[in-house]
């Protein structure tokens, strides 16, 4: 386990660059936070950081968007927060993307538990005031 301190916005690219130094072991990246934390936020500066040059946003309604890194690798985000049921999940094929070996970014992966492999990563946001964070680290 590893915590990092984002004291600011300004400080989100040093985050994501110490997050990536972290994927190396994994492609399942689950985010865990309140409403409001900064989990798409961070997505964001941790996708510059990946190279992904397109517009990065919450996949809310979608429950999925794809980007393109620097290497052209695909990036899979998911947002499952409007799921009720990891059967739905299971009906855009979110298995089969989980099993792809490709980067799999999910915000709100307590409602599709029953269907996330065992080896990732854990990013849990913490709001500690109007603009800081922390950002914890953990395997499963």
């Amino acid at each position: 386990m590893r915590t990092i301190s984002i004291p600011s916005l300004a400080e989100l690219p040093a985050a994501a660059a110490q997050v990536r130094a972290a994927l190396q072991d994994y492609t399942i990246i689950c985010f865990e936070g309140e409403m409001g934390a900064g989990k798409t936020t961070f997505i964001k500066a941790l996708c510059r950081e990946l190279g992904v040059a397109e517009e990065v946003s919450s996949p809310t309604f979608a429950l999925v968007n794809e980007y393109r890194t620097a290497a052209n690798a695909p990036v899979y985000h998911f947002d499952f927060y409007r799921l009720d049921e990891p059967a739905e999940a299971e009906q855009i094929g979110a298995s089969e993307y989980f099993d792809s070996g490709y980067l799999c970014l999910i915000e709100w992966p307590g409602r599709v538990q029953p269907l996330l492999p065992d080896h990732r990563l854990t990013l849990t946001l913490t709001v500690t005031g109007p603009a800081s964070r922390e950002l914890v680290i953990s395997s499963c």
